[in-house]
């Protein structure tokens, strides 16, 4: 037998390469895992490639990000894994977006700290309005789980400034090196000891 891979890994990098409008090559998925989030990066303006053979996907950022709608299912529909790192990137989006979430209560914690970035967010029920484009400016702000702290790296990959996210011990539960490898992609980032 062999382990799957982390869809929820490769989904957050696709999703930080499309937010900066840079370039990464996803290794070692399965791309049939995360369909809905690929059918939404390519609403979005994102050119993606998938390559069945080699397990890989290219994902190329848009320039100008386009507003969509998401809604988050149980497998094989949108993962509410993945839905803090998509509002993230949906903040800075040309348009309107709505993001609703039914699979978890209380999935928007990170909504409070995108805020403090400047995002525009608003909360109805179960589901977020964002008001696009943010010009994201970085802060300090506190990682509330494992994917709110994947969602505030990626949110301050693309804001002015210095963000500082505390409590990645939430991060590390999920992501292995998530800084060596987001600084090997080009991103400006250190983990700092305090």
């Amino acid at each position: 037998h062999t382990i799957i891979p982390d869809r929820i890994e490769a989904s957050t990098f696709m999703i930080a390469a499309a937010i900066t409008g840079g370039k990464v090559v996803v290794q070692n998925c399965i791309s049939s895992h995360i369909k809905p989030v690929i059918a939404k990066l390519k609403e979005t303006g994102a050119y993606v490639v998938v390559n069945e053979d080699e397990d890989s996907i290219f994902v190329k950022g848009a320039d100008k990000i386009k507003g969509t709608d998401i809604k988050t299912l149980p497998y094989p529909g949108f993962p509410t894994d993945v839905q803090a790192q998509f509002m993230a990137y949906l903040c800075v989006c040309e348009d309107q977006a709505k993001v609703t979430e039914t699979v978890f209560e209380n999935r928007f914690m990170h909504v409070e700290e995108l805020r403090r970035m400047n995002a525009k967010i608003r909360i109805e029920g179960r589901s977020a309005l964002l008001e696009g484009p943010a010009h994201l400016e970085g802060a300090p702000v506190r990682a509330t789980d494992l994917r709110s702290g994947a969602a505030l790296i990626i949110a301050g990959l693309m804001a002015t400034g210095t963000t500082k996210v505390i409590d990645i011990y939430h991060i590390d539960r999920g992501y292995v090196d998530i800084e060596e490898k987001m600084r090997n992609l080009g991103a400006d980032i250190q983990r700092i000891d305090e």
